[in-house]
Formats: structure tokens, sequence, C-alpha cells
């Protein structure tokens, strides 16, 4: 079976999953990918997404449609005459786009499914305090992470591993299960594994607002979700009135009389906060209107 794939996807995540099937000689027939954007100083910087940025670099043709239904896109995919569509980091596509090419079309989703369906799963992972995610391949269906599996790959959480640290790593075992994936389907020798939706989990976008950090709860449960939301969108608390965004910490279990949310510092060499049952010591922060510190920085131009 000779397959001619298109390619669906933005951002730096999915660059390695589009590499190493052209890396492996398949057959790319386009990239479809996000419209540019302006961006940088002032805004007058047009910013084109990785996904677009590797397809100019080694000659891929690139579609960058607003709208997925639209009649003109519809025609120039289907004289593309793709029979696989791989997606990975993508928006949600119509089914007259899923259903086009012959050998369906499959999505790499950030979890081990059905946990975890929607758009943060790594997030929510290390918030919740999962100590294992994955990523799972599966052919699209009408709802959103539903379609039945072709493969899945496991992956560890580290104690003290961030949600930037996990997409790392995940970017890369997500890029090598693409390409198993794509042999599989070559290869016409698969089987389908239907999703327990009974065991199903979400994983819905956050927003700025619900990333407040509660300190009057058990230390554990504020240390993941602090690495949970690190780098982005960042948990955070307030510092004199100012945003103070919290990134790094490990977690000390004692007893102690300060209030939650306390904050105990010799301002030279620890900063850390009181929880429930103990503190979390801070390593890394960014205070509103400054940049993104190690907390020994921090400490030498401010004292509590």
């Amino acid at each position: 079976m000779s397959l001619r794939i298109v390619f669906m996807g933005t951002p730096e995540f999915a660059v390695p999953s589009l590499e190493i099937l052209a890396r492996n000689g398949y057959d790319i027939a386009a990239v479809v990918t996000a419209t540019d954007k302006l961006g940088g100083r002032g805004k007058k910087q047009i910013l084109q997404s990785a996904v677009k940025q590797y397809a100019i670099e080694h000659g891929i043709p690139v579609l960058q449609p607003e709208n997925l239904k639209n009649p003109e896109f519809i025609e120039a995919l289907r004289q593309l005459k793709a029979n696989l569509q791989v997606v990975v980091a993508f928006r949600m596509l119509p089914e007259e786009v899923w259903n086009m090419p012959q050998h369906g079309t499959f999505n790499l989703h950030g979890s081990l499914l059905p946990k975890y369906r929607g758009a943060a799963p790594i997030n929510w992972a290390i918030i919740n305090g999962e100590t294992e995610t994955g990523v799972t391949t599966f052919f699209i269906q009408h709802e959103i992470d539903t379609g039945d599996v072709l493969l899945q790959a496991r992956l560890p959480i580290g104690e003290n591993e961030t949600a930037g640290e996990v997409h790392g790593r995940m970017m890369l075992l997500g890029a090598d299960t693409v390409l198993k994936t794509v042999r599989l389907i070559e290869s016409g020798n698969y089987k389908l594994e239907k999703q327990d939706s009974s065991l199903a989990t979400k994983a819905p976008k956050i927003f700025h607002d619900t990333c407040e950090i509660n300190f009057a709860q058990p230390t554990q449960k504020i240390h993941d979700f602090i690495r949970g939301l690190s780098p982005y969108p960042a948990a955070w608390t307030l510092l004199d009135g100012k945003e103070l965004k919290i990134l790094r910490t490990t977690k000390e279990i004692t007893s102690h009389a300060h209030p939650p949310g306390a904050l105990v510092s010799d301002n030279k060499s620890f900063l850390k906060i009181a929880t429930l049952d103990g503190f979390v010591q801070i390593h890394e922060l960014q205070l509103q209107g400054r940049k993104r510190m190690p907390v020994l920085d921090f400490l030498n131009g401010f004292s509590f």
C-alpha cells in the first residue's frame, strides 16, 4: 500500500511527528496549519506556525484555511489525492474533511484515552497527581477524542516534573507513535480498540482565573497544581497587590503554626509558603513586570 499523507498541525509539539514521517520517506502531499498571526513588539511582525516553518524549509506545500468548511479549501484538499490524514495538535475537523481519505484520519492525543479527553490533557494529568500518562493514536469520529484506538504508549511522570517537561518528552514519544501508527496502517494489519466511555475523564481548557492558588489545601495538592500549570499558563498568587507566578516547587510535609498562605523566608536563601500540612518551597517564580528567575535571584532584590 502506497501512502500519500496530508499532515495537519500547528505548534512545536507537532513538528517532530511531521519530521519523522518526512525523514522516513513518506509522501507528504501538504500540511494544513493555522493562518499567520501578527505578533512581536507592536504586533507588527508576521508569525508563522512551527509546522508551516518546517514545511517551507523542506518544500512541502502549505494550506492555511480560516474556515475548514470553505468549499475552496475542501476542493484543494480533494485535489491532493491523499489517502491518509494525520492530525497532531490541530483544530476540530468537520466530517467532510476527516472522512475524505481512503484510509481515514487519525489523531495523536496527549493522554491514555479515554482518560483526559479535551484540550489540556498534560496539565490535568499532573494537577490530578497522576504518576503516568502517555499518548494515543485513534481514528477521528464525530465526538472529540472518542474514536477507535490504534496505538498507545506510556510515559511516567516524575514527582517534581512540570507540564512543560512532560510536554517535551511526550512530543518525542508522540512522533515515534505516529510513525508506528502510519506503518501499521500501511501494513493493513492492525486491530482497533473501542474506548470505554464509562472510564472517560475530562481535560478542559484552562483559564487564567482558575490558576489562582488556594493554599488552604494539602501540600501535595498545591505542589501538583503548580507543576501542572508550569510554565504556562502558570499558577499564581498575589504579593503586595502584584501577581506572583510560581513555576517550580518542592514539598515539605511538617506541622507548623502558620496560617495557610503565610510567606516564610530568611530573605536570602529560601522562600516557602504555608499549607494545611506543611510548606511548598519555591525554586522558580516570576513577579508581575519582571522576568522569570530562580528564587535566590528574586530574594537578592526583594525583602519580606
